[in-house]
């Protein structure tokens, strides 16, 4: 069920200028008038209906649920890719060579770990967003929210690879390997990696559920994606501000949203680790 709930959700962002019966980024098709219309209640001005209702612009919340699930999944999918990199390659280096090396990067994992992964996030994006001149800020601004989350979620790619090579290490295909005669980096990618990449898929799947709700959490603090790029957590920010004066649906649709595309994605990622689990079979 969690898959055919993922999968429709990503095949609506994808699609979304096809699905997606308004354009609500485009301002020639808005219309002020059309504000703060219910869900499949006649606008009183211009009898307009609308699946879902409007915001206060007048946009067509189904429309901006679709663009803005695409900002959130494009950010949730560069940032786990990001980290997954950059955690396994951490991981293989700390797991294999051992050493100095070993202790330094374990250190800056066990350092990361002592802060909150959104307060790290924030950091990243003050920074980066700090270093980026103020006209181009905008335009970058979803390239740094995608390093920002990226660098807060590396560590435990990192230590479950470490973990895997240390054990994969000492088995007789690698020292067989290192008795031939390959180098390090062949073994690292060859021998090794291959063996260590079933638990690395897993957490992939449960950090792009993390990874959204950072996106969108980053969002609705105002420190996210830009108000002319609005995601998830960006339309929900906006909806609060009217949850108290009785247009519910604004903050409601795009909530339930995020609260069924992370869900599905962590139920999706049990499943992948108990079918990856030889345990199991």
């Amino acid at each position: 069920m969690s898959f055919f709930v993922v999968v429709s959700l990503i095949m609506g962002a994808i699609f979304a200028p096809l699905l997606a019966p308004y354009d609500p980024f485009d301002p020639a098709t808005l219309n002020l008038m059309n504000g703060f219309t219910g869900p499949l209640t006649p606008n009183q001005f211009t009898q307009d209906v609308f699946v879902l209702g409007t915001d206060d612009q007048g946009r067509d919340v189904l429309s901006t649920i679709l663009f803005g699930m695409r900002i959130s999944l494009f950010v949730g999918f560069s940032a786990v890719f990001l980290a997954m990199i950059l955690g396994v390659i951490l991981g293989l280096l700390a797991g294999y060579l051992g050493g100095w090396l070993d202790a330094a990067i374990m250190r800056l994992a066990d350092v990361q770990l002592t802060f909150p992964s959104i307060l790290v996030a924030m950091l990243i994006f003050g920074i980066a967003k700090g270093v980026t001149p103020a006209e181009f800020r905008d335009q970058v601004a979803i390239w740094v929210l995608i390093l920002a989350i990226g660098l807060s979620d590396w560590v435990q790619f990192a230590r479950v690879v470490r973990g895997a090579t240390l054990v994969e290490r000492q088995k007789e295909y690698v020292q067989a390997a290192q008795l031939i005669g390959r180098a390090n980096l062949a073994v690292m990618l060859k021998h090794i990696l291959p063996n260590v990449l079933n638990p690395v898929l897993v957490i992939a799947t449960i950090s792009l559920a993390l990874a959204i709700i950072a996106e969108a959490t980053l969002s609705f603090l105002g420190v996210g994606a830009p108000p002319t790029k609005p995601s998830l957590g960006t339309l929900i920010r906006i909806g609060q501000e009217y949850m108290f004066s009785g247009e519910w649906w604004i903050l409601f649709f795009p909530a339930i949203t995020l609260l069924a595309l992370a869900l599905s994605i962590n139920l999706l990622g049990d499943w992948l680790r108990d079918a990856l689990n030889p345990r199991l079979r």
